[in-house]
């Protein structure tokens, strides 16, 4: 493997948190100075991040054998200790739940003061206690609470669960679309809260997006634009969508597809109508011809909605030929294992985006199917320590040291600290109740490191192929025999043509 670095790369800075304050006081525990004292314990004085570390420590006391928390220092044989066994007086139980762990008010814990909180802002005055009553015990659940403390300091939030609370808003999807418009991210949220929770029906968050997308993009339209518009989206895409889209499969990809078609064609139909004051029933073969060359090749989209139109009687003069690309984006080899040696032994992105690339630029993933990945698709044998990961029909070995980074990301996920709890099946949990992490985020991620995405896939892809006939490929990585076929065939493999060669004497 070279052991140059990839061109184009961007390293972020992957060390999370503040930079600590200067000071006079020397921690006993880091040795580092800090503005002031946390607290002071018998091996001295204490830090502030030192003593958020110890407060969260919880296991076995190697002294008294019991679990509980360990704010006791490190010790060469065997690790930290309790607070009795390290000599550490303070008593760190909450005086309302006995749990021990960091004080945050008034001697009770985070999560006694989060249910503080919620009890006074949504069980004072309740239109229905019981389902008020739920709300409190999913909020509480968060295994990190001071992050849903944190999240209802927000004045739109407090204002939205009040109005749930006292009926103003009825506990559902439309109740929760009615604060689109003043707290649309604390409705998502809340609701994608109770949907993981059982409160309310499962509802595809891309689909309900969708369908007020719509509505937005009508909204300053001519009757000539938006009429064919409206008829458009939502009978073909919309009802499309609505009968696809299940618990189990995400509308995610089809909604964005749907959402460059609606908006090449309102780019178009408007053009048509401000130009040449003619409609989609009126438009000819001339109009579409003009638009399609004289502009990038994103505006081939509209092939679809004159699909549609033929269907349906509005215009049967255009026609809309396949596009075809031109061009068919690769890095160079040495280029991608360049780029795999740094996700895979480098620093220049976190632990879950060094993961998703290395997919990428092993596996020829697309970063759809990458961000929907479940834990259940990584298998660990405990007697051999090998993993394998299912991608296709039959799962596929995971090389080191791939397999060491991929079982640290298992053991490290994150956001499974807030009201979403830590049995997210997602392989990259996203920051939302029951939901993966969005596509486009690890697009963005990945891009901004400096990596090529269509280049790395389409490379990686072709390795595959350049020692492994096409079906083989398709079933192994996920891909239709057509398209692996078509790759082969497009960098110049003779797969295709292995059948009818004869094996040589």
């Amino acid at each position: 493997m070279t052991t140059e670095l990839p061109e184009g790369l961007i390293p972020r800075k992957t060390v999370r948190g503040r930079p600590r304050t200067s000071g006079t006081v020397q921690c006993a525990r880091c040795g580092r100075n800090a503005g002031k004292t946390r607290a002071s314990w018998p091996e001295g004085k204490i830090c502030g991040p030192c003593f958020t570390v110890a407060t969260r420590t919880h296991g076995t006391c190697p002294d008294c054998g019991h679990h509980r928390l360990l704010p006791g220092p490190p010790a060469q044989d065997g690790g930290p200790r309790c607070a009795p066994c390290a000599g550490i007086l303070h008593n760190f139980h909450c005086a309302r739940c006995n749990h021990e762990g960091e004080f945050y008010r008034r001697g009770i814990c985070a999560r006694c003061a989060l249910r503080d909180d919620l009890t006074a802002l949504l069980l004072t005055n309740p239109a229905d206690r019981t389902p008020a009553n739920r709300l409190v015990d999913v909020l509480c659940q968060a295994d990190r609470p001071e992050s849903i403390i944190t999240w209802k300091r927000s004045a739109k939030v407090q204002a939205l669960l009040t109005a749930v609370s006292s009926g103003q808003t009825p506990l559902s999807h439309e109740g929760l679309d009615s604060h689109r418009d003043t707290a649309g991210r604390a409705a998502d949220h809340l609701r994608a809260l109770l949907v993981h929770h059982g409160l309310l029906p499962h509802q595809d968050p891309y689909l309900s997006r969708f369908e007020a997308w719509i509505d937005v993009k009508l909204r300053p339209m001519p009757a000539e634009v938006a009429k064919p518009v409206e008829h458009f989206a939502k009978w073909h895409h919309l009802r499309r969508i609505r009968a696809m889209a299940t618990p189990g499969k995400t509308a995610q990809g089809p909604v964005h597809s749907a959402k460059q078609e609606i908006t090449e064609t309102i780019k178009f139909l408007d053009w048509l109508w401000q130009t040449h004051h003619r409609t989609a029933a009126t438009c000819t073969q001339q109009d579409v011809d003009t638009w399609l060359t004289t502009g990038p090749t994103t505006r081939k989209a509209i092939r679809t909605f004159f699909i549609f139109a033929k269907k349906t009687g509005t215009n049967l003069r255009v026609e809309i030929g396949h596009y075809a690309a031109k061009g068919r984006p690769a890095i160079p080899q040495e280029q991608r294992l360049a780029w795999l040696k740094e996700l895979l032994t480098g620093t220049s992105e976190s632990l879950p985006y060094r993961v998703a690339g290395t997919l990428l630029l092993l596996y020829a993933q697309p970063l759809v199917r990458v961000a929907a990945l479940r834990t259940d698709a990584v298998n660990i044998n405990d007697t051999t320590g090998t993993i394998t990961i299912s991608l296709g029909t039959h799962p596929v070995p995971v090389p080191q040291p791939f397999a060491e980074l991929l079982s640290h990301h298992l053991r490290n996920r994150p956001n499974l600290r807030t009201a979403s709890g830590t049995e997210s099946h997602w392989l990259f949990p996203g920051s939302r109740a029951g939901q993966h992490l969005h596509p486009n985020t690890i697009m963005l991620r990945l891009r901004g490191l400096g990596i090529e995405l269509l280049g790395s896939r389409n490379t990686a892809l072709d390795e595959h192929l350049s020692v492994t006939p096409p079906p083989l490929v398709a079933d192994a990585l996920g891909y239709s025999y057509q398209v692996t076929f078509l790759h082969a065939d497009a960098a110049g493999d003779a797969w295709s043509r292995y059948v009818g060669q004869t094996r040589p004497k």
